[in-house]
């Protein structure tokens, strides 16, 4: 079905799929924050072309920690901490107040899900703005915390404070995998969003959908991983253009 109408045709096609369904899936990638300021980790322009990937490995983390805080201060707090929402978080939020998503599994960790209003949304990576302990497991919000001495430390019991996001070397957190592979089973139709569908195993969950029947929504800038192999609609174009065009067929007076 992809590449044989135009974006307003398959715009349309798509809003027709999501008004039918009775279960949807948003699922989401680094893509969608762009608008938002947040570069992606891989390809073009990607932070890892301009940081060493390995700061964000648990072992290394672990192992010169005020070198890692150093970096990921940089990264998640001073940069990425000025990021807000853009159109196409908006959009979803209002969707998923409509009735018309019944959920977010997003690879994001910037929380710009739940700054737009959404509320079932599940994080395959965790979240950069709660800090956990790795003593205690006590938890925190990072705007609680100061990052002007590095590493932070645990108020409760002094141990090291991390960033509640998965290192590499780490295991994605049951709840958001559970999730994902329960959306995968419910779905009738199933939005990517952003992701290209390169990271393990967050990138194996929409292909489990379309084999349980799901129908699948693409939006990205070019074709990805899922393009050609299990996408029925493909509207190509930036998430916050693309997500607004839906949003004035969907909503009524558009958001």
């Amino acid at each position: 079905m992809t590449g044989v109408f135009s974006l307003d045709e398959n715009i349309m096609k798509a809003a027709d799929l999501l008004k039918r369904s009775t279960f949807t899936t948003a699922y989401t990638g680094a893509g969608i924050s762009v608008e938002s300021g947040i570069p992606p980790f891989r390809g073009e322009g990607g932070l890892w072309t301009k940081y060493d990937p390995t700061m964000l490995d648990i072992d290394h983390f672990l192992g010169n920690p005020v070198k890692g805080w150093e970096i990921i201060k940089e990264i998640f707090y001073d940069f990425f901490g000025k990021a807000k929402p853009n159109k196409a978080h908006l959009v979803l939020a209002e969707m998923e107040k409509q009735g018309l998503v019944g959920r977010i599994i997003t690879q994001n960790i910037d929380n710009l899900h739940q700054e737009a209003g959404s509320i079932h949304v599940y994080e395959f990576h965790g979240n950069s703005k709660k800090l956990v302990c790795l003593e205690c497991r006590m938890h925190y919000k990072a705007s609680e915390i100061s990052l002007d001495h590095l590493p932070p430390t645990c108020r409760q019991c002094g141990g090291l404070l991390k960033p509640d996001f998965v290192f590499f070397g780490e295991t994605i957190p049951e709840g958001p995998l559970l999730a994902a592979y329960e959306s995968a089973s419910i779905s009738d139709v199933f939005i990517i969003i952003g992701t290209t569908g390169e990271v393990v195993p967050a990138n194996q969950i929409p292909f489990l959908a379309k084999s349980n029947g799901a129908k699948i929504i693409e939006i990205n800038p070019a074709e990805s991983n899922y393009t050609g192999q299990i996408t029925d609609i493909f509207l190509k174009g930036k998430a916050g253009e693309v997500m607004e065009k839906l949003s004035k067929v969907l909503f009524t007076p558009a958001l």
